[in-house]
């Protein structure tokens, strides 16, 4: 009496521990018929089940079906954005807690999470597309979790960050990116970018100072050096910024002419005539080497033509008409870099009006009138 007792004991609790895998066995069987979205019904409720909830073949079940119905064009519809990804991750993390890595279900669920990284990559490109920037998140920092040395996830959550316009936490990122060794152009441009947003100069230029400690060569940054030191009125610290740009850059006419305005501005004419000129040559269409050299040519003449005005009569005739003759020459070698200058920017005012002051000078009054007109055209 007291063996069939215990065979009847032992029965009910088989088929009590039956019923409390039902869930599991049924989630199983639906998957294998492909009907995922009944067998996350079954899973979801073993999930909830005190019984079935502690084993980690519940939890890595629910983490195949998730992750099959994120990849299924028919069943990931009935899924939010990422859900599935997330899910899935959840569900893989949870088995490999209770399994641990090398178990029976937390090894598969170790193997399944690196397949899962394209997922959760994905499903944070489609929010973000969605311009839910925040679910975006999310799913990338679920893929740093899955691949944490892989750079991509990192990149794509400080665009997210970037696009609502949270500065700091993609900041944060760019320096986690940074702190892995990672390097690249599009990065530096990208935190040079939000320091503009932020107004802060400083942090700009630590930026580029960073970004050509890795790229010694790039044009683009030492350009951006270049107009930060000239923004600053340290012209005298930027000749040297510049002649590097010139080596990186031969053909950039623009450089030429910023390095001649530079040395304008210390009193080095002669040495500006010789980049203007040298922008010239690289580029006839550059404004303002023609304009500037247009400049020179009119500042010589007229400080030859002041010489004359303030000598006495015995000077002047002794060399105030060479003076003048001199002065009349530079004019006429002003002339065709003014002209050139109109033909490139017709409305310059500065333009049209030194080209009157010459046409004055050299005795072409008719023209000297046409300047006239158009700027007072300009006026209205």
């Amino acid at each position: 009496m007291k063996k069939i007792l215990l065979t009847l004991v032992a029965a009910a609790t088989l088929h009590t521990a039956s019923a409390q895998n039902s869930a599991v066995t049924n989630a199983i069987l639906f998957q294998r018929q492909g009907t995922l979205d009944k067998a996350r019904t079954e899973i979801d409720k073993a999930v909830q089940n005190p019984k079935t909830s502690t084993k980690a073949k519940t939890w890595y079940t629910r983490g195949e079906i998730y992750d099959g119905m994120a990849a299924s064009p028919i069943y990931g519809k009935a899924l939010g954005a990422g859900e599935g990804a997330k899910t899935a991750f959840e569900s893989y993390q949870k088995a490999i807690e209770l399994d641990g890595k090398d178990g029976e279900f937390g090894k598969q669920a170790v193997a399944k999470m690196d397949n899962l990284y394209g997922l959760a990559l994905n499903a944070g490109v489609e929010s973000y597309n969605g311009k839910n920037f925040d679910e975006a998140i999310k799913s990338y920092q679920m893929a740093q979790q899955i691949r944490p040395q892989d750079t991509t996830a990192y990149l794509y959550a400080a665009y997210a960050a970037e696009a609502k316009q949270d500065f700091a936490s993609a900041k944060a990122t760019y320096s986690k990116l940074q702190a892995m060794n990672y390097k690249s152009p599009q990065m530096y441009g990208r935190l040079l970018q939000i320091a503009r947003e932020e107004k802060n100069d400083a942090e700009a230029m630590k930026v580029v100072q960073q970004a050509l400690q890795a790229y010694p060569t790039n044009k683009a940054f030492m350009l951006e050096e270049l107009n930060m030191y000239l923004a600053a009125g340290r012209g005298k610290e930027a000749l040297d910024k510049i002649d590097r740009a010139i080596a990186a850059d031969p053909t950039n006419s623009n450089l030429y002419a910023v390095k001649g305005s530079i040395l304008d501005s210390n009193k080095q004419p002669e040495q500006a005539l010789a980049a203007y000129r040298k922008a010239v040559e690289v580029n006839p269409d550059n404004f303002d080497a023609q304009f500037n050299m247009g400049v020179y040519n009119y500042n010589k003449a007229a400080e030859n033509y002041t010489k004359a005005s303030k000598m006495d009569m015995a000077s002047y005739q002794k060399s105030g008409k060479k003076l003048e003759a001199e002065g009349k020459k530079y004019f006429e070698q002003a002339l065709p870099h003014f002209e050139k200058a109109l033909q490139l920017q017709p409305d310059d005012r500065a333009t049209i009006s030194s080209l009157q002051k010459v046409y004055v000078r050299l005795g072409r009054n008719a023209d000297a009138e046409k300047m006239n007109a158009k700027l007072e055209t300009l006026k209205k």
